[in-house]
């Protein structure tokens, strides 16, 4: 029986690292479910639902010799695999600024009081090491409306960051 575990690779940033773990589980007799990989800061990161055959230890075995080749951190946790049972964002929230600590808090916290089911969120800090920028970006689900984000969000405006906020209009078809 086949069942779905949830494997995180974090390391330095290198080249083949997609393609040496993919390859692996590949060989492995390994299906892939959804999966996010991102540099952050000069790391790679994965998370990606792995389906297979065996258990925890078992897909660890097949994962760790790319890992411990690569330099990589790895974890293996048993998921519930659904697929097919995304919720789609209807708004894109931009907020970029000087770099302070507490933005993070600040915008993710009024925008859940005002009903924002956050789907995706990314950040970078731009600018130069005197003069830091930092840059938030956030897709959700608006379960209160697009007006309540609107209100919620002139307080963090009014703070000297620059946010904007747009629908997403998706056709699912």
């Amino acid at each position: 029986m086949r069942h779905w575990y949830l494997l995180t690779l974090v390391g330095e940033d290198r080249p083949g690292i997609v393609a040496g773990i993919t390859g692996a589980l590949y060989a492995g007799g390994c299906n892939l479910g959804e999966a996010s990989m991102i540099r952050l800061g000069g790391n790679f990161t994965i998370s990606m639902m792995v389906q297979h055959d065996g258990g925890a230890d078992a897909l660890q075995a097949l994962a760790r010799p790319v890992a411990d080749g690569l330099g990589l951190h790895s974890h293996v946790d048993p998921i519930q695999g659904e697929l097919h049972r995304h919720v789609v964002p209807d708004v894109r929230i931009r907020v970029h600024g000087a770099d302070r600590a507490g933005i993070v808090a600040q915008v993710t916290g009024v925008l859940a009081r005002a009903g924002l089911d956050i789907t995706d969120l990314e950040s970078d800090v731009a600018g130069t090491p005197s003069r830091p920028v930092y840059v938030l970006h956030i897709e959700g689900v608006a379960r209160a409306g697009i007006d309540a984000l609107r209100q919620a969000l002139d307080p963090v405006a009014d703070s000297g960051v620059e946010v904007s906020l747009d629908p997403i209009d998706t056709l699912v078809g």
